[in-house]
């Protein structure tokens, strides 16, 4: 197993982890991949699950911030608009959103018999990062089964990081990215809450990378010239604490301090966007009351979650990168590991 942040001593803020350091630390959040890896090919897809039973007949709480909206997901205007999801979250490369959105579409009829019928429809939640330069993104290989292999690898235990699942043919400040987790304990009212994130790393000018000792580490591409910044980043935020979606996107937000302290920029190009959902007070589908209790957080200690949100994304950022090999992919195109250089 490849080292993480804190076995290089890289050290992201002052709050104590969780037991595994991961999303999966938030109790019933589950997380599976499908990893494609064939010549030309370097993509896949990573499901995020904010709990293991119907999503459509008990729904959870979110928000959502488009920190810069050059993306191509679905699903986010119902999110922001109801503050709610009601399917798994597909993480995967630019070109198979219609293919995840057929996936989540098909195992939401096949549980509910009712969708389209005696209910509304179902707002499957999809989101995407461009992996062309390490994959060949125009044979648009991945297939709804691929979908749901990674829907039916999802469990709770440790979260495989690096160029895995969608995180496959990611890249990084010049470098190797993929996927990456990280969590946070927090105390409130004598009781331990836990935030966790998961990211889906593709951002960053080569560079530009500051770790938390404030080295600066330079790719071997760098000597060529660069791009301008076209990458993305999905940022998703699991929580155990009692929110509401005003909250949970006022959240979401502060993961944008977590990407800016490594250097990030947000550029013209680039899709960044955080997903923030809380386990705590499901929401049922078939509700019969008018009035329904909601428990939720003191504003005035909100505090706590935001800086857990940004230490959180910025270890698990360097995490996706630091458990990614070198990496040769279509053409030739070639990406460093961040571990290698440290």
């Amino acid at each position: 197993m490849r080292k993480r942040a804190r076995d290089h001593g890289l050290i992201c803020g002052s709050l104590p982890t969780g037991p595994r350091n991961a999303i999966t630390d938030v109790a019933g959040v589950a997380v599976g991949h499908r990893t494609l890896r064939d010549g030309d090919f370097n993509t896949g897809f990573t499901a995020v699950l904010p709990h293991q039973g119907d999503l459509f007949r008990e729904k959870v709480r979110a928000g959502v911030e488009v920190i810069n909206g050059f993306g191509k997901s679905a699903g986010l205007m119902q999110l922001a608009e109801l503050g709610q999801i009601e399917t798994p979250i597909l993480l995967g490369n630019t070109f198979a959103v219609a293919t995840g959105i057929e996936a989540l579409v098909g195992r939401a009829l096949a549980a509910n018999p009712q969708i389209g019928r005696e209910t509304g429809t179902v707002n499957s939640l999809v989101l995407e990062c461009n992996d062309g330069f390490l994959s060949d993104i125009r044979a648009r290989r991945l297939r709804v089964e691929d979908a749901e292999a990674a829907l039916d690898a999802a469990s709770g235990g440790p979260v495989e990081e690096g160029a895995v699942g969608a995180g496959t043919g990611m890249s990084a400040f010049g470098f190797k990215g993929g996927i990456g987790t990280a969590s946070r304990l927090m105390e409130l009212d004598g009781r331990s809450f836990t935030l966790g994130v998961l990211v889906q790393a593709n951002f960053g000018n080569a560079g530009d990378l500051v770790l938390p000792d404030g080295r600066r580490p330079v790719p071997p591409a760098k000597r060529t010239a660069q791009p301008p910044e076209r990458g993305s980043v999905i940022i998703i935020v699991a929580t155990d604490l009692p929110l509401e979606s005003r909250q949970l996107t006022r959240i979401a937000r502060r993961c944008g301090a977590g990407l800016a302290r490594l250097g990030a920029f947000w550029g013209n190009g680039s899709g960044d966007i955080a997903i923030a959902f809380s386990t705590a007070g499901r929401i049922a589908h078939g509700e019969r009351a008018d009035i329904v209790p909601l428990a939720t957080l003191n504003e005035n200690r909100i505090d706590l979650p935001f800086r857990a949100a940004a230490e959180a994304t910025q270890e698990a950022v360097l995490n996706a990168m630091l458990a990614a090999p070198e990496t040769v992919g279509r053409d030739g195109n070639r990406r460093a590991s961040l571990a290698d250089c440290l």
